[in-house]
């Protein structure tokens, strides 16, 4: 397997770290690389971490589509309640997250590592080239850390370690 991690830091700018996020589920979603892009966040200096906070908010999502499906079931309009559960379920995804107040004053640096197969050396590489150039990441400073590099275990375990 041919593995890198890439690491950004964008400092405070906790807006760009979510442009980053959502610039790369999207790529993971147009371009089905599935498990083969893994991100995740370190923040530093933020009193509780965000997501957590993302976490108990899919909770309480899941919890009203719940809710909803029972009281349509009661109601016998099956049909029905389930296009507004999942309009409910829908509209809590798309509401906007209360992370960038949260996570304002501390470092925010991005971790994503790039987990391709031997016979897709071609696609890594060229993700390793695309991925620092594009918008979100240009801004932060970063760095590639590859499989051989003597870091690559330490960098690694650290982000085996975020949630």
């Amino acid at each position: 397997m041919s593995q890198s991690i890439l690491v950004f830091n964008f400092g405070a700018n906790e807006e760009a770290a979510q442009q980053a996020k959502r610039k790369v589920e999207a790529w993971k979603q147009g371009f089905r690389l599935g498990n083969k892009m893994l991100l995740k966040f370190e923040r530093e200096g933020s009193a509780v971490p965000n997501e957590d906070k993302r976490e108990a908010t899919e909770a309480e999502a899941s919890e009203q589509n719940e809710s909803a499906k029972s009281s349509a079931a009661k109601s016998g309009k099956k049909k029905a309640g389930s296009k507004t559960a999942s309009k409910s379920g829908a509209n809590a995804k798309e509401s906007p997250e209360p992370e960038p107040a949260a996570a304002a004053n501390g470092e925010v640096r991005l971790f994503l590592r790039l987990d391709f197969s031997d016979h897709e050396k071609l696609s890594h590489q060229r993700w390793l080239d695309r991925i620092p150039t594009e918008e979100p990441f240009k801004s932060a400073s970063g760095e590639t850390i590859r499989t051989g590099d003597p870091e690559f275990p330490k960098t690694a375990e650290r982000f085996e370690d975020l949630e």
